[in-house]
């Protein structure tokens, strides 16, 4: 199998099975685009019937381009052994190229990477790029994880004003009032997991691309088949020409007809490559495609109605149903990027770039749903405070556009070095895609910037704090353990504890020390002998280990030495995941773990056992991390007051890895970086 070009094979029995389940997760957003898409693109109204074909032209070869050449066809192709998203893309290029901020490679570890020949010389030599490749990529993340407060904020609050048609005394504030009570409800049903989640939605959004698709060629019959000439991309062309830089500012608004696109590739670990393949191609566009050639249609004959084009668009008898389903979907449209920034989270976690949260798994039949309460609830008061503060979908859409391109650029410019340095494309073709799409998404680009101060600042606030909080974490995180491999204890001071061992003290069972070294004695061990003279009748220090790969096979999780002298009992075990990986329980891990050590020398197999049963007590060392006294005062107030009040108040490790309190035992070190 190789890396990057995974495509899970699986009977199509669970293939269609997760295609379905997909419509409700996944598409949800780019599918109730058609609600804003003409409003926030005409915001001047519309002066001749060719500036409408020229933007329905645009819509189409926009949806062609990007969602179904790059992402159906290449993008999903990208994925790290079925996962998706930055982090999936970031992960392959660290391992192929064999970069890493964290000094803790072993060589063990190579069976699990793969190195590539090509560009990676130029990585693994210049810092400046793997920094930059970095930074890169956490702000894609956290464009992304700010797009699950937009998504809401905007689908929620343009499907609620449709009912100002039939109720014109309602005005923006109760329409705000009204989103924000649907915006809770949805976020309270998150903990149920995408599974239930995508059945109960996915009818639910089946049903409104067959009133979306029905209706647009309803109105295609009814009004205007001359639309259609729009396939025709010469319209595209003459629209420039005729409207110069109008027609580049208007760009802001056609750019919305793919919002949530991303949603398809961060959300692949929840499904798989093939599912969402078809679920795109089958239901999905040609559902939207008809929307927006009815609604132009609709526009040719009522060009005044282009500011509430859909609502405006529906016919008489249908307008309660499709009301109904239209905030149903539009709730559902939210789904799509909360899900995604769900697996971000355990994703940017897992590398050590993101403090620790709380991660549920809530299938057990399928990998990756995961469910995170801090982070659901920390978006919910985001998309609460965003819909009653800006209350009006057009300063919102502006931020949306912002946040959509970017995160997109980032993906082609990722995309682009997996072809060269893992796939090993053609560099003609690498050429031609980039110039294709990269060129197409730059120029959006530009036209979505030019709206920064009509809101568009609010997703590149988010992205600031977020990697703020991911950069400093990620930063102190490294320090850290370089503190701690430079510091690490000699051989030396073992061989003398063995000769010293009337002064300590064995007491029965087993201790698992924790430390980040992958190699070597942590120098929190002398501290503990120091405080307490005292160690368990078999010693084991821990270090759990994340890959930059989805998955580690069991088998290959434990490696396991002995700390030399034998009879002292000490043993090294790293413990090793992939990002995609579930932490074991408590009681699972005490279970692998005595079997791993048991296997590893059997000679004290009854031993060890033994100790066992006396009991595991957890020996964990709080450490506080404090620049030296000689750091600027930048370092020390990100070390000594930023990164420490994350830090507490975040998950402590002990309540991350669910260490019993009864059998947990602390001491407090300071680390001076």
């Amino acid at each position: 199998m190789e890396f990057g070009l995974y495509i899970e094979q699986v009977g199509w029995e669970k293939t269609l099975h997760l295609a379905f389940q997909s419509i409700g997760v996944v598409f949800g957003d780019i599918g109730t685009s058609p609600l804003y898409v003409y409003a926030s693109t005409f915001t001047d109204g519309i002066k001749e019937n060719d500036d409408l074909l020229g933007i329905l032209s645009l819509i189409i070869y926009t949806l062609l381009l990007i969602p179904l050449l790059k992402y159906v066809f290449i993008v999903l192709r990208a994925n790290d052994n079925g996962d998706g998203g930055t982090f999936a893309l970031y992960s392959l290029i660290s391992r192929h190229a064999r970069i890493s901020l964290i000094p803790n490679q072993q060589a063990e570890d190579s069976s699990r990477l793969n190195r590539a020949q090509w560009i990676k010389q130029k990585l693994e030599s210049s810092k400046v790029l793997q920094i930059s490749l970095f930074l890169v990529t956490i702000l894609a993340t956290s464009m992304v994880i700010g797009d699950g407060v937009l998504t809401p904020s905007i689908s929620v609050l343009s499907a609620v004003s449709g009912i100002k048609e039939k109720a014109e005394s309602l005005k923006q504030g109760h329409i705000a009032l009204i989103s924000i009570v649907i915006l809770v409800m949805v976020f309270s049903v998150q903990s149920f997991g995408t599974d239930k989640v995508g059945y109960s939605f996915a009818p639910i959004i089946l049903l409104w691309f067959g009133l979306i698709g029905g209706i647009g060629i309803y109105n295609l019959v009814k009004y205007e088949v001359g639309v259609l000439r729009a396939f025709n991309p010469k319209y595209i062309v003459d629209y420039f020409k005729r409207n110069g830089k109008e027609a580049w500012t208007s760009l802001g608004g056609v750019v919305l007809c793919i919002t949530g696109t991303e949603a398809m590739f961060a959300d692949l670990g929840h499904f798989n490559v093939r599912s969402i393949q078809i679920s795109f191609t089958a239901v999905l566009l040609p559902a939207v495609s008809l929307a927006y050639i009815g609604q132009a249609s609709y526009l040719t004959k009522y060009p005044e109605n282009v500011a509430d084009t859909f609502y405006k668009s529906i016919p008489g008898a249908l307008f309660w149903p499709t009301f109904i389903v239209a905030i149903a979907a539009a709730i559902i449209a939210s789904q799509a990027m909360i899900s995604g920034a769900f697996s971000i989270i355990q994703q940017s976690q897992s590398l050590s770039c993101f403090p620790r949260v709380r991660v549920m798994y809530t299938s057990t039949k399928y990998e990756g749903q995961v469910y995170i309460p801090e982070i659901n609830y920390a978006l919910m008061v985001a998309c609460v405070l965003v819909t009653g503060i800006f209350r009006s979908t057009t300063n919102i859409g502006n931020a949306y556009g912002i946040a959509v391109v970017f995160v997109m650029l980032i993906t082609t410019s990722l995309l682009t070095i997996v072809m060269l340095l893992i796939w090993k494309t053609n560099i003609l073709l690498v050429s031609l895609f980039v110039l294709v799409i990269g060129g197409i998404e730059a120029v959006y680009l530009s036209s979505v910037l030019s709206k920064f101060v009509k809101g568009g600042y609010l997703p590149l606030v988010f992205a600031f704090f977020l990697m703020l909080i991911m950069g400093i974490w990620h930063y102190v995180h490294v320090k850290r353990y370089k503190f701690e491999l430079e510091h690490k204890v000699s051989s030396n001071y073992i061989q003398e504890l063995s000769r010293n061992r009337i002064n300590i003290r064995r007491m029965p069972g087993v201790g698992l020390l924790y430390s980040e070294l992958v190699q070597g004695i942590p120098p929190i061990f002398p501290h503990f002998i120091e405080k307490i003279p005292s160690i368990h009748s078999v010693l084991v220090f821990v270090s759990v280990k994340h890959l930059p790969v989805s998955k580690v096979e069991l088998h290959e999780r434990f490696l396991l030495r002995q700390v030399e002298p034998r009879e002292l009992r000490l043993f090294r075990c790293v413990v090793r995941y992939g990002y995609k990986d579930a932490m074991e329980g408590t009681e699972e891990f005490e279970r692998l773990l005595a079997e791993q050590l048991k296997e590893f020398i059997e000679e004290e197999k009854q031993f060890i056992q033994k100790e066992m049963e006396n009991g595991v007590v957890y020996l964990l060392g709080e450490t506080e991390m404090v620049a030296k006294a000689t750091s600027s005062i930048i370092k020390r107030v990100v070390v000594n007051h930023v990164y420490n009040f994350i830090r507490r108040n975040f998950i402590q490790g002990d309540e991350a890895m669910a260490i019993p309190k009864a059998r947990l035992l602390k001491v407090g070190m300071t680390y001076e970086i």
